[in-house]
């Protein structure tokens, strides 16, 4: 982002990025818990009044070096708050944009699920893959193909074992994989984005506020 704090701090709308997605996640009436994970030395969460966020909201400062480890670590820091069969939902803090539409789609589809599942997108972009030279080598057929989002949704147990096991993974739905199992796939759509480039600050603070408009 180029910017001289962590992403998730930056201001947008009146409030650190990060809030938004937290606003709405403790908002929901059917999450009973939030835990922010954060860095051992994190010392901008305590800069900012998360008050009005209420009780739900519950900051784990035992982050790690990747989103495996982050993960990982914070799933053993709740080991005594959860119960082996309850539901974690594991968010991008960068996906301000989270609505409470796209979690009630994540929760009806897969909360009977055996597995569980993750928002995703299909692809509609034609694919190119790239030599070494920054030249077309193949197009890529998008069939069948999707664009994985979060929050990715499993059991605790199940979650907890796939991350002891792969912990060499992007997202948590490719730890459940490598279990040898399939999460389910919930179309989701292209507002829940993840804010990784400074436009999409801009993107993002669009999107938010035609919501609140009552426009989008």
């Amino acid at each position: 982002m180029g910017r001289d704090k962590p992403k998730q701090y930056l201001p947008l709308a009146g409030h650190p990025l990060i809030f938004h997605t937290l606003a709405t996640l403790c908002a929901h009436s059917r999450i009973d818990r939030v835990f922010v994970v954060l860095s051992v030395g994190d010392g901008e969460w305590d800069r900012h009044d998360w008050r009005q966020l209420g009780p739900k909201l519950h900051p784990l400062f035992c982050g790690g070096a990747t989103r495996a480890d982050s993960v990982a670590h914070g799933l053993r820091a709740v080991a005594d708050e959860v119960a082996p069969n309850d539901w974690m939902l594991v968010h991008d803090a960068a996906r301000c944009c989270l609505a409470s539409w796209h979690l009630d789609r994540l929760l009806d589809e897969v909360g009977h699920d055996e597995v569980g599942g993750l928002l995703a997108l299909p692809v509609a972009d034609t694919l190119k893959r790239a030599d070494e030279r920054g030249r077309v080598a193949a197009t890529v057929s998008r069939d069948r193909l999707w664009q994985a989002q979060t929050p990715q949704m499993f059991r605790y147990v199940m979650l907890r074992r796939a991350l002891d096991h792969a912990r060499d993974v992007t997202d948590e739905a490719s730890a459940i994989e490598a279990l040898g199992v399939h999460p389910r796939l919930v179309a989701a759509d292209s507002t829940n984005l993840k804010v990784t480039f400074p436009l999409d600050l801009q993107l993002a603070e669009w999107i938010l506020r035609q919501r609140k408009e009552g426009l989008a």
